[in-house]
């Protein structure tokens, strides 16, 4: 009993520190494709209010038909699992099977697709906050996982796009500057009780987190900063459209049939050290679409996409990613490019379902340093969207939840 007592200590540390682990997305093995993961809009990032609905989907290539499951994880401001128990944030039970699935119909490539929405008639949400849904085999063995927003509406944020007054980053960096009125909510502390998270394009690795309010005017609190609000323009997303097997586009040089259709891009080109130009995109994401059928979640075809890029001095011994919603944005071996000696380009095949994809190149450096805008370059006037989060979280509460979401758009911004 002596020995087990002072034994005990160091399992609830180690417990402590299982529980405590920051809740990052896990991407999925090569068999499961084609995530679509979103809510009432069409951005494939689900912010939504409680009771309205968040939908998944996704296709395994091994056509199997096997089970798999999904839980729930309610996180708290800074992604590690909340000290809230299962029936706190959740109504009726999760880690149910998907039961909704259909194997693919008159399609080279076989799968089954699988469909999920929440809320069901097994669960549904009770808080607000942030969440992690996870997809597990019939084995209990985590396939991937996604983050997803449950906010109410009740205070309002007013924000707008500033160029930055940084001269080193005058042409390359965009300013976030916003406000919330929290009306008749009651914050006594909001330096304290108040948490915001600023995405640009609904991508979580670049979010930027712990900003204090600058000051207060009433009921507003004001976040007016330069550097401390700023991210870098980017450029706008290249893309591409297989939605019609067989018709050559704008992007797309030949299609060739083998196994499978195979889309040949025309050579992409490094933008950074060119002027600015401006085409509209979706920031990075993709919509499943076909003519060649009516439901496109399971007549859609897979093709082999051909990507190519001129091997420059820029790249030096870096490694390149084709880069996309298309797979979260991993850097994978399968997205990865290699040089081709025979006529000096970067090149990479993917196996995409037909559709509407951007993407760009990233690069990676011996250090493991990223770099999403080596290629395409940093420009102020890129169209970016980005979303503010307001959490709150009071003296004594057990989770942090989110009590207004705000939304704006650099094609407003000004000096």
């Amino acid at each position: 009993m002596r020995l087990f007592l002072k034994q005990l200590p160091w399992c609830l540390l180690c417990l402590q520190s299982i529980v405590a682990q920051v809740q990052t997305e896990v991407n999925p093995p090569s068999n499961i494709k084609s995530i679509v993961f979103k809510g009432p809009t069409e951005d494939q990032f689900p912010v939504v209010q409680i009771g309205e609905s968040i939908f998944l989907e996704f296709d395994d290539l091994l056509a199997n038909e096997q089970d798999y499951y999904y839980k729930i994880v309610h996180c708290d401001y800074d992604w590690t699992p909340s000290s809230l128990l299962k029936s706190q944030y959740l109504n009726g039970i999760d880690n149910q099977r998907i039961t909704n699935y259909e194997n693919s119909y008159n399609t080279l490539e076989t799968y089954s697709n699988y469909q999920l929405t929440i809320p069901n008639d097994n669960v549904s949400l009770k808080v607000s906050g942030n969440y992690v849904l996870e997809i597990y085999n019939n084995n209990y063995e985590l396939q991937f996982s996604r983050r997803f927003v449950v906010y109410k509406d009740i205070v309002t944020v007013s924000a707008n796009v500033k160029r930055s007054r940084d001269f080193k980053f005058l042409n390359e960096k965009q300013v976030v500057q916003f406000s919330i009125n929290t009306g008749s909510y009651n914050v006594v502390n909001p330096k304290k009780e108040i948490k915001v998270a600023i995405i640009q394009n609904y991508f979580w690795p670049n979010t930027i987190y712990n900003v204090a309010p600058q000051f207060t005017l009433g009921k507003e609190l004001v976040y007016k900063y330069d550097q401390e609000t700023s991210f870098y323009g980017g450029n706008e997303f290249l893309l591409f459209d297989t939605s019609d097997l067989r018709a050559p586009s704008a992007q797309i040089s030949r299609i060739e049939v083998g196994e499978l259709y195979n889309h040949y891009l025309f050579a992409d080109s490094f933008r950074n050290n060119k002027p600015y130009t401006y085409f509209p995109d979706i920031n990075g994401d993709y919509a499943i679409r076909t003519l060649q059928g009516d439901n496109a979640s399971r007549e859609a075809e897979y093709t082999y996409v051909h990507f190519s890029l001129p091997y420059t001095r820029d790249l030096a011994l870096d490694d390149v990613y084709v880069f996309g919603k298309y797979n979260n944005y991993a850097l994978t071996d399968e997205n990865k490019m290699t040089y081709n000696e025979n006529n000096g380009m970067m090149e990479a095949t993917l196996k995409l379902k037909q559709g509407f994809y951007n993407y760009k190149y990233a690069t990676k450096n011996q250090e493991g340093d990223i770099n999403i805008n080596t290629v395409s370059g940093n420009f102020h006037f890129t169209e970016n969207n980005y979303l503010i989060l307001v959490y709150y979280r009071n003296f004594g509460d057990m989770y942090d939840s989110i009590i207004g979401i705000g939304s704006t758009n650099s094609r407003t911004i000004s000096n």
